[in-house]
């Protein structure tokens, strides 16, 4: 695990060794254990190294093959790189370190890029082709690992964060108004853009690549997620069973490492799923939970605290447990330091993720992390029942849309942006509604015409955007601890099995759902009544979980802001938001935000999530705009 970073002026003008120095670093908390850097006249690859797996100086990089001609630079991990390994020493290809890097050269020496299709793992990486100075750009399948890049005239600037980015002369900051709007509709973004004009992200699964004798980016989408093949003569038994041996499958990959592991540990099913595997392999193993003070928390977050079901796992597992307390000081604490390194701001309250990372790095430099379980195997039923008896694809999209407006809908928008920001955002065209399309759009596969396709088509959607940005929360804040984050979940067999799996045996309520009466006039309430997802899943793991936290009800990993908003941290919201020298209030209407703040304070609304990001986008504003860098990295 690591940061990669590289500059290719393909005008031929050479890059100054301070230019991809500053670029490494800038990161240097992604690799502390090394740096080291690649100069090729007009070319210069850098990287800093958090030493996993061999950690001599023989797995240092860039690397390079035996004549320089291919060179590389990588952040991630292969699990399946020794048996690609044993392969390619078969073919003749001489191996120098026990790293998993080497494996990329020697792949592509033997089947050039699209040797990319045969990694299982987390990763991206940069490839230099010396002989047809060609750089190639490549990232995993499921998007685990970032990778943004930059086109500035005839350079392009990449790096795994973009405050790498932002050093070198070439880049200016501005706000992509685009992107702001996508992220004040949705929490998050659903193109490959970012709050930074020019900025953007390179796609999952994909390649991009350029060379001196043709300037132009191209790009190759190598892979994408499938869940319209699904084997409907599957019995419940047979996927559960499938399912199981897979899964440990993937876990037990997943601990090859030459440094300590542990694993997260919620009190829900998937990191105790992980728990119950991992801790078979490794005599007690290290486990982290982040809990919560409850002494003020009041309603339905009286139950966010998670630590007694941790800690029945942790004893029945007989792990090495540890746990974070958050409280609600904590907050003001660590936002300028999230915001600092989650720069592409995504998704909820994400300053627990932070402090359990941080508690995670002072024992082990790999924890693993049971994300995906949701999204592959149906853990949010509610999400999916409001859309699974739609009528068509267009009454499919509006329901769906009106729901994943998570913050601002779309008839408050010229009251939320000031009236000159709201003019030029209308000017581009990009409306929110569009972008949200376009995910279903990008698969030609999908159909409309059933409630086992519109929960089909749920499932497409949000493993392609709610967990694509949980995937770049979870690298930045664990990689600001210096603490790699792996997700057994995303293993290539199981991915690949999940897909394959009939609806009916991920939600079991789904044929007494379909009979309810259309016409009943409390049906949302009724649906939520249903939280059966994952059905097959909790199957595979009886005989490894106990029956209660396999039983248990799915609960999300989120602190008790609702409460702490209207307690002790109201004026800390208030002192931030509603300060005359707010920088946000170049973009949003200070009218709104304050008219939030009092409806939320007042108890008249739960504004969590719209206050959140509001707190997130002023201290983006600080740093990224006025520069306060300091205040956010101490």
């Amino acid at each position: 695990m690591c940061g990669i970073a590289g500059i290719f002026n393909l005008n031929g003008e050479p890059v100054p060794h301070r230019q991809i120095k500053a670029m490494t670093d800038a990161i240097a908390h992604r690799g502390p254990d090394d740096a080291g850097h690649f100069i090729d006249v007009n070319i210069a690859l850098g990287h800093r190294r958090l030493a996993i797996i061999d950690l001599t100086p023989a797995a240092h990089q860039p690397m390079s093959n035996e004549d320089a001609s291919v060179v590389v630079v990588y952040n991630g991990e292969i699990y399946n790189f020794l048996k690609l390994k044993a392969e390619l020493q078969a073919k003749g290809h001489r191996f120098h370190s026990g790293s998993d890097t080497e494996v990329l050269l020697h792949g592509y020496e033997e089947e050039g890029i699209d040797f990319v299709e045969r990694l299982n793992g987390m990763f991206a990486f940069a490839l230099w082709d010396a002989r047809k100075r060609t750089l190639f750009l490549v990232r995993d399948r499921y998007g685990v690992k970032p990778l943004y890049w930059a086109l500035r005239g005839k350079t392009l600037i990449f790096a795994s964060e973009i405050k790498a980015i932002l050093t070198h002369p070439l880049v200016d900051v501005e706000v992509n108004l685009d992107a702001l709007n996508e992220y004040f509709t949705f929490q998050n973004l659903f193109r490959y853009h970012t709050l930074f004009k020019g900025i953007n992200l390179l796609q999952a699964a994909s390649i991009r690549w350029i060379s001196e004798k043709d300037p132009q980016l191209k790009k190759r989408v190598w892979w994408d997620y499938d869940f319209t093949h699904r084997d409907e003569s599957m019995t419940f038994e047979e996927a559960a069973e499938e399912t199981r041996r897979l899964f440990k499958q993937a876990v037990t990959r997943q601990l090859i490492s030459d440094v300590s592991v542990g694993s997260y540990l919620s009190g829900g099913m998937d990191s105790g799923s992980i728990t119950a595997i991992a801790s078979r392999e490794i005599p007690r193993l290290a486990t982290f939970t982040c809990g919560f003070d409850m002494s003020s928390v009041t309603g339905r977050e009286a139950n966010f605290d998670e630590r007694r079901e941790a800690e029945f796992i942790a004893c029945h597992f007989k792990t090495e447990h540890y746990q974070q307390v958050v409280n609600a000081s904590d907050l003001s604490w660590a936002l300028p330091r999230v915001v600092w390194h989650l720069e592409d701001i995504r998704l909820g309250m994400s300053y627990p993720n932070y402090y359990v990372a941080r508690l995670a790095s002072k024992f082990v430099k790999v924890c693993l992390s049971g994300a995906g379980g949701d999204e592959l195997y149906g853990g949010y039923p509610w999400r999916y029942y409001r859309v699974f008896k739609a009528l068509g694809r267009d009454d499919y999209f509006r329901q769906y849309y009106a729901f994943w407006q998570r913050l601002v809908p779309d008839k408050d928008k010229p009251r939320l942006f000031r009236a000159n920001v709201w003019k030029r955002i209308k000017e581009t065209g990009q409306e929110p509604f569009r972008t949200f399309s376009r995910v279903f759009t990008f698969n030609d596969n999908l159909r409309y015409d059933t409630p086992e396709e519109h929960i089909a088509n749920a499932l497409y959607f949000e493993i392609k955007t709610f967990l694509a940005g949980l995937f770049i929360v979870a690298d930045k804040l664990s990689m600001a601890n210096s603490l790699e984050e792996r997700v057994p979940f995303m293993d290539n067999d199981l991915v690949d099995f999940a897909q394959k799996v009939p609806i009916r045996h991920k939600l079991a309520n789904l044929e007494q759902l379909k009979r309810l009466d259309e016409n009943e006039t409390r049906k949302l309430r009724r649906y939520r009544e249903f939280d059966d997802g994952k059905n097959v899943l909790r199957q595979a793991m009886t005989g490894f979980l106990p029956e209660q936290i396999i039983r248990r009800k799915k609960q999300g990993f989120s602190s008790p802001d609702e409460s702490w908003y209207r307690g002790e941290n109201l004026r800390y919201v208030q002192e931030t938001l509603l300060d005359k020298k707010a920088a946000f209030r170049d973009f949003l209407d200070p009218i709104y935000v304050k008219r939030i703040v009092n409806e939320h304070a007042e108890g008249r609304a739960n504004h969590r999530l719209l206050i959140w990001s509001f707190l997130c986008f002023e201290w983006w504003c600080r740093i990224f705009l006025d520069g306060r860098r300091i205040e956010a990295q101490g």
